[in-house]
């Protein structure tokens, strides 16, 4: 964002317009492809786990992590200068607050499935720490609606710095690796760089999706290298390596927009811009039925193939979460998908889609 009172050294990329018109498709698309690609890796490793086994979904569980992640952070952070000059109270309503609501309710939704267990393991006074823990080490998949918030703060708390000091220092905290044990801070190491780009790079990204969209067979022939290249360091096992694992996050990242601009161009599948379009609905209800197709397949399935079985989980994962939540809506139960407006502490001027970035 650029003014005429703002030094050179603050100055941002400005977001095209259009991007703010409304909802944008090859967006959508993108971020269905990460949300398939994350209830993928969940269900395909939830599988061979209790199986004790892999199967050939691993193949493509393995070739998605070094950007699996990383795009779905850099896709958050891409309309964040629309909104990051707002004031503090509106700015934290919707993107602390928001957030906050869901992660509450789905971490107490997801114990009231898992205490039983949890308690027959250990005790249920267990159960209760590890419930007051969650709110300070994110429970399970819901880790990622818990560290947007804190990108969102950082980010416009740090605005008037100079983007390249803290991009690099992002970028070096990325290729450090940190592990404390500490969700919270590895993720935020290993993460926030993506989410940063995505807000300092927006223009440069949706120029990148016009220019696959003019010229797609040039778009292709680089989708084709960048998997390739992808493909090679994960198979020899460079991928982790530091920078190496960034490059690989930031340049996926890349070809997630790619593809996405690719499918809205040609209109086709259209489930996956849906899946796109609520995201974060998946995201928060596919630990069910995912869980609950595990288990009935691995114990009194007919199919005995882990890579079936893997796929089946992902399919109804993806389905049973869009169940989910047109039960909830059909029942009145809109509160699980919509954030009431007891919990607003700043003026409702729109109802707000439940999505990563506003």
């Amino acid at each position: 964002m650029t003014g005429k009172g703002t030094s050179a050294v603050t100055e941002r990329p400005a977001l095209p317009a259009a991007a703010s018109a409304g909802r944008v498709d090859w967006v959508d698309y993108a971020k269905g492809i990460c949300i398939v690609m994350v209830v993928m890796m969940h269900s395909v490793l939830g599988v061979e786990l209790a199986a004790g086994q892999t199967g050939f979904m691993h193949v493509l569980v393995a070739f998605a992590k070094p950007f699996r992640m990383p795009d779905f952070f850099l896709i958050s952070g891409l309309f964040l200068s629309v909104v990051i000059d707002r004031d503090w109270r509106t700015y934290l309503d919707r993107k602390v607050v928001h957030f906050a609501y869901f992660y509450v309710l789905w971490v107490t939704i997801q114990f009231g499935f898992k205490a039983p267990g949890f308690a027959a393991e250990s005790s249920w006074a267990h159960v209760g720490f590890l419930y007051l823990e969650s709110f300070i080490e994110p429970f399970g998949t819901l880790w990622f609606i818990y560290l947007l918030p804190i990108f969102f703060v950082v980010t416009k708390a740090t605005r008037k710095m100079p983007p390249l000091l803290i991009w690099t220092v992002l970028a070096l905290l990325e290729a450090a690796h940190i592990e404390t044990g500490w969700t919270v801070i590895d993720e935020f190491g290993a993460r926030f760089v993506y989410f940063y780009s995505g807000y300092l790079c927006a223009e440069y990204v949706f120029a990148l999706s016009d220019r696959a969209r003019a010229r797609p067979s040039l778009a292709l022939i680089g989708l084709a290298l960048w998997a390739l290249v992808n493909g090679s360091l994960v198979w020899f096992g460079f991928s982790e390596w530091p920078l190496v694992s960034l490059m690989l996050g930031l340049s996926g990242a890349c070809a997630i927009v790619i593809m996405g601009t690719l499918l809205a161009r040609a209109h086709w599948l259209g489930f996956l811009r849906f899946c796109g379009e609520h995201s974060i609905v998946i995201y928060l209800a596919f630990f069910l039925p995912m869980a609950a197709t595990r288990t009935l397949l691995l114990r009194a399935g007919p199919i005995h193939d882990i890579g079936t079985i893997s796929l089946v989980v992902t399919i109804v994962g993806v389905l049973g979460a869009l169940a989910v939540w047109r039960a909830a809506l059909a029942v009145g139960a809109h509160f699980l998908f919509e954030r009431p407006a007891a919990f607003w502490i700043s003026p409702k001027k729109v109802r707000p889609a439940l999505q990563a970035a506003e």
